[in-house]
């Protein structure tokens, strides 16, 4: 863990127990060691964040490019593990890279609905979660945040002081069964997971 995804690590932990009660449920369940995909429902620009709070070790993100050219921003991004993405279509390079970054023993977090919530509540998920499934073989630690949408909905400017819970799911473990049937398995995958995710209460 270098210096400054160790500091935005503990700092974003610490200013979301402050300001939002932020607790991680289950954490006991997370796999903390190779090859890994963090899927989580997508509420605000919070969720990142607090899902690397959900692991131990380093993990990688997918933010869109155009945030590494933000003053002073930008060019911490890079050592916080993003690899940038550009939102317009489908970007095949930034896909190669979260491959190669999990087949190479790390964690990285998707968001299976590929999109902000705008009411809050689950979206269906994309085929690409399973497409990165299929290449990497990787085990899938569902997540699901509660209270994000409520502090900082998409599109409501101001922060909201509303509780923020991260609760872990059980890890989804794959075969070579479950990757018969040509492209339609990305779908199906992809709906695994997000089941996976809905089936997970705040408890």
């Amino acid at each position: 863990m270098n210096p400054w995804y160790w500091f935005g690590y503990h700092s974003s932990r610490l200013l979301a127990q402050i300001f939002f009660r932020f607790r991680i449920l289950h954490r006991e369940r997370m796999i903390q060691s190779g090859p890994l995909l963090l899927a989580m429902n997508h509420q605000s620009y919070l969720d990142p964040p607090l899902a690397g709070n959900a692991c131990d070790r380093p993990i990688y993100f997918l933010a869109r490019n155009t945030l590494l050219k933000v003053p002073v921003l930008g060019p911490i991004l890079p050592k916080l593990n993003v690899i940038p993405v550009d939102q317009e279509g489908i970007d095949r390079r930034a896909l190669k890279k979260l491959i190669e970054v999990v087949r190479a023993g790390n964690g990285a977090l998707v968001f299976p609905e590929g999109s902000r919530t705008l009411d809050g509540n689950l979206q269906p998920g994309q085929p690409g979660i399973g497409l990165i499934i299929a290449k990497t073989r990787a085990p899938v630690v569902p997540l699901r945040i509660f209270g994000a949408f409520e502090a900082l909905p998409r599109g409501g400017g101001k922060l909201r002081f509303a509780r923020v819970t991260v609760v872990v799911g059980h890890p989804i473990f794959f075969t070579d069964a479950d990757f018969a049937g040509g492209k339609e398995t990305y779908g199906r995958l992809s709906q695994r997971v997000m089941d996976a995710i809905a089936a997970i209460q705040l408890e």
